[in-house]
């Protein structure tokens, strides 16, 4: 049986049209994917993200032991309420998940991890912290709100006592703060402003009704798709998971091998990665015809090489279609996407491909 966020009933009440997405009921889309999209890109939208996994870490060594589990470096987290983004790792190198980190104080900092991988992220995040006596609690209390848009901090600002608005809008990017019994980060997955909410699940549906009734659209999954792909953003499963590493993923700036002594876990495989190359490199695909591109569809180079499609939509903001792909590492300038048994031509290009409503693609 699929799970249910605490805004479950609310969706229906509102026809959402539901969907199973990681073994939960998630709303795709509530009338138009295209104009939910379009909201978020001029003015705002507001999504339920409920389903992703707040984990809260606390002990004497809760910094240690991050710095063992993630890629990334919590040392730079100095500033309480700093958040960064890293991804967790296997022997190998590849990816168990990408998440986000903040810190809170020198005990206790904040995971927040994908639906889809929660049982299985949990785990391994237990089996480690038990080294190091870290104390793990998952959040199942929490309900979580991605208010985001160019509008977005102003309106979902107007729900907060004066001096919490106040502080909420003064946040820094990627920073969080707790806010009365809300925490309130600004970080996002749609390329615009924004804050996202952790919130007591009592309050999630009064929270939402009254963004609704500030001009805050409701936003579905099929919107949250198409505004991270413009933004160049990997998802999980799609772009990279435990067969792909970092380096091959567009995500090398999460790695930190500096200080050299820090033995996080997959350090020694990506060592060996770095001093070999990566075979393969993830890309941004711009196709020059008529046709959408998806996931799996075959990738051919000018070089010879072949790679494949890991995440493909058509943009409503370049009104056209767009792709990450993987591909061989020489791989330059032209490709052929075959479609339907087509070759199409397409262009790489660098991601993201939007970023606050305007066209990175010449």
């Amino acid at each position: 049986m699929a799970r249910q966020t605490p805004l479950f009933k609310l969706h229906q009440e509102l026809q959402a049209r539901l969907v199973d997405f990681g073994g939960w009921d998630m709303p795709v889309q509530y009338s138009s994917q295209i104009g939910e999209h379009h909201a978020v890109r001029r003015a705002a939208g507001v999504f339920d993200v409920s389903h992703m996994c707040v984990v809260d870490l606390r002990g004497e060594r809760a910094r240690a032991f991050l710095q063992r589990l993630l890629a990334n470096d919590v040392a730079r987290l100095t500033a309480p309420g700093r958040a960064l983004y890293s991804c967790m790792l296997n022997e190998a190198g590849g990816v168990l998940d990408d998440l986000i980190v903040y810190f809170l104080d020198e005990r206790f900092l904040r995971l927040v991890v994908n639906a889809g991988t929660r049982d299985k992220d949990l785990a391994w995040i237990r089996r480690h912290a038990a080294e190091f006596g870290v104390e793990v609690t998952e959040r199942t209390d929490l309900a979580m709100l991605a208010v985001q848009g160019p509008e977005a901090r102003a309106k979902a600002a107007r729900l907060l006592p004066a001096a919490q608005a106040e502080a909420a809008l003064a946040l820094p990017v990627f920073t969080g703060r707790e806010l009365g019994s809300w925490f309130v980060a600004r970080t996002g997955y749609t390329g615009e402003a924004g804050f996202e909410i952790m919130l007591p699940a009592a309050e999630a549906v009064p929270a939402w009704r009254s963004l609704n009734a500030l001009g805050v659209a409701s936003c579905g999954l099929g919107a949250r798709d198409t505004l991270r792909l413009e933004a160049g953003m990997n998802l999980y499963g799609n772009d990279m998971d435990e067969s792909t590493h970092p380096y091959e993923s567009n995500l090398g700036w999460t790695v930190a091998l500096e200080p050299a002594q820090r033995d996080f876990i997959g350090r020694a495989a990506l060592e060996r990665i770095q001093r070999e190359g990566a075979a393969r490199r993830l890309v941004g695909l711009v196709l020059e015809d008529r046709g959408v591109l998806r996931s799996h569809q075959r990738v051919s180079t000018a070089q010879g090489g072949a790679g494949e499609i890991t995440s493909g939509t058509f943009s409503p903001t370049l009104e056209r279609s767009i792709a990450l792909a993987r591909v061989p590492a020489d791989s330059r300038g032209s490709v052929q996407v075959e479609i339907r048994g087509r070759q199409l031509p397409a262009r790489i290009v660098r991601p993201p491909f939007v970023r606050h409503g305007k066209s990175l693609i010449s």
